[in-house]
C-alpha cells in the first residue's frame, strides 16, 4: 500500500480539526487536490468509509470523469482514499493530521496501486508525485487557515 512510500508533509497553523473541516467537506476537493478539476458530486456520507466523491480531472473540452472513495476514516486523524485517475490507474492516498504546539503537520503518502502507472519504477512514480503532493498540501493547508482566520 502507501506504507514504505516516502511522506510529504505541511506545517500548518490550522489546527487539525480545521484541516479535517477541509478534507470532510468533499465539494473543496477540488480546490485543494492538485489534477481535479470539478467536482460532480459528492456522497451523502462523506468521508466515511466506501463513500465518494465523482470529480473530473484535465481542461474542458477534454474532461475524464472519475471518483475517489474512502477506504479508512478516523475523523480529525486519519483519512485513507483511493483515487481513480484512468488512464493512468489509480493512486491510494493516505493523510495523517498530528497536533503541533497550536497547529498541525499533514502528512501524506501516495503511490500508485492500480492500472499502468504501475509499470513505472516506484522511484520515479515518487519523483512524479512528489511535487504535486506538496502544492496539494499547501493548497489544503491555505483552506484550512481561512477557515480557522488564520
Amino acid at each position: 500500500m502507501t506504507a514504505d512510500s516516502p511522506p510529504t508533509s505541511w506545517d500548518t497553523a490550522a489546527t487539525t480539526d480545521e484541516v479535517w473541516a477541509v478534507l470532510a467537506d468533499g465539494w473543496s476537493y477540488a480546490a485543494w487536490v492538485v489534477g481535479a478539476s470539478r467536482i460532480r458530486s459528492v456522497d451523502a456520507g462523506w468521508p466515511s468509509v466506501g463513500s465518494r466523491i465523482h470529480h473530473s480531472a484535465g481542461s474542458w473540452p477534454l474532461l475524464l470523469n472519475d471518483e475517489t472513495h474512502v477506504l479508512r476514516s478516523e475523523p480529525g486523524r486519519h483519512l485513507v482514499l483511493q483515487a481513480k485517475g484512468w488512464p493512468f490507474g489509480e493512486a491510494t492516498v493516505d493523510l495523517t493530521l498530528e497536533p503541533r504546539g497550536t497547529g498541525s503537520r499533514i502528512v501524506m503518502r501516495e503511490d500508485i496501486s492500480k492500472g499502468p502507472g504501475r509499470v513505472v519504477p516506484k522511484p520515479a512514480r515518487q519523483l512524479l508525485l512528489q511535487p504535486r503532493n506538496r502544492e496539494s498540501l499547501r493548497r489544503l493547508a491555505l483552506l484550512a487557515e481561512r477557515h480557522s482566520g488564520g
